[in-house]
């Protein structure tokens, strides 16, 4: 951790993986491709991409994968990510269904699903435990503190899923081979057409004062 530059520095010799909680965002939009059938779209904004990690979701059934990767992006807050995804959304084209992880797995805000879809102006459910489609209507069983709740809702709609969503299938062999040798894009913020005020540090709206270890107690 460097404190001085409010970063978190990986650590070395510790191997990327892809967040738990969007791999099951991946398994959500499967389940729903294997009823319904349908083609699922990646996104992946980042930087220093490991390519044999991050080509798991099509490892696992996806289609294709597009990578977000540029300057701009950098040192964004939950706003900022959610612009340029919503951005790169829109370029992407016609969709019914967003999935994403309840939250990133490091700092845990939980709030670039729902900020996606207020820049898509479309409705969101959150911490999804079960999605299905019914009779051309997206039923979702979703966790609340005594238990879950079931709404119906049409689409286009984003859906934040939960860890109660179940393990996600493993990658076979095949579905491995296949994601080795598909292409996969990167797009930069002029490809998106994003304003690049609202990126990045630029776009954020909140402000980091200070970061550091917690000192334990005796």
């Amino acid at each position: 951790m460097d404190e001085a530059a409010k970063k978190v520095i990986p650590a070395s010799g510790v191997s990327q993986v892809v967040s738990p909680f969007d791999e099951q965002a991946v398994e959500a939009a499967l389940r729903i491709k294997d009823a319904q059938g349908g083609k699922i779209t990646v996104l992946s904004l980042g930087k220093d991409f490991v390519m044999d990690v991050i080509r798991k979701p099509m490892a696992m059934g996806a289609d294709e994968l597009i990578l977000l990767q540029d300057p701009a992006f950098e040192d964004a807050d939950s706003r900022s990510t959610a612009y340029a995804l919503a951005m790169a959304i829109k370029k992407v084209g016609e969709y019914d269904l967003i999935f994403c992880g309840r939250q990133a797995a490091d700092w845990d805000a939980g709030q670039v699903g729902s900020g996606i879809a207020e820049f898509l102006g479309i409705p969101s459910v959150t911490v999804a435990k079960m999605v299905e489609m019914v009779d051309g209507k997206i039923r979702v069983e979703r966790v609340v503190a005594d238990g879950y709740e079931v709404i119906e809702v049409s689409t286009p709609v984003l859906i934040t899923v939960s860890n109660e969503l179940g393990e996600p299938r493993y990658p076979k062999l095949k579905g491995i081979m296949a994601a080795a040798r598909k292409e996969v894009p990167t797009w930069t913020a002029q490809d998106i057409g994003a304003d690049t005020s609202q990126l990045g540090a630029s776009g954020a709206r909140t402000k980091l004062l200070k970061l550091f270890v917690p000192v334990k107690e005796a």
